[in-house]
């Protein structure tokens, strides 16, 4: 499957309105859907967030110029809040996946299929 195939199939849960998947390293756009694409700033520090989270949890995390308040931040995981919509972010061995839920979908559900999609791509050794 390519990786377009992955960020559509996120939209057509109903539960994410943007997806992309970046390099792990954050420098590379494998694909987008919804017209999510970020700044290598943004990015960047998103990808660096997942090593050290104080960057993101002293002034928040920028996403398309848009600030969202960092909720939990691990190794693994970045979840963010704006309002009533939000940001999951995942990251896999080699990749690191975001979206953007709307303020209609709770962040429970929106979290669960990015997650399960972070879980398939590392069964696949990606």
């Amino acid at each position: 499957m390519s990786w377009q195939a992955y960020t559509d199939n996120l939209l057509g849960t109903g539960k994410v309105d943007k997806a992309a998947i970046y390099s792990r390293a954050g420098d590379s756009l494998w694909a987008s859907s919804g017209g999510l694409n970020l700044a290598a700033t943004e990015i960047g520090k998103i990808a660096r967030g997942f090593d050290d989270p104080s960057g993101l949890q002293s002034t928040g995390m920028q996403v398309q110029g848009q600030k969202y308040m960092l909720l939990r931040a691990d190794d693994r995981s970045i979840y963010a809040r704006h309002d009533a919509e939000g940001m999951v972010c995942v990251r896999t061995k080699q990749t690191v996946i975001l979206a953007h839920y709307p303020p209609t979908v709770q962040a429970g559900e929106a979290t669960k299929i990015v997650e399960q999609l972070a879980d398939y791509l590392i069964g696949v050794q990606y």
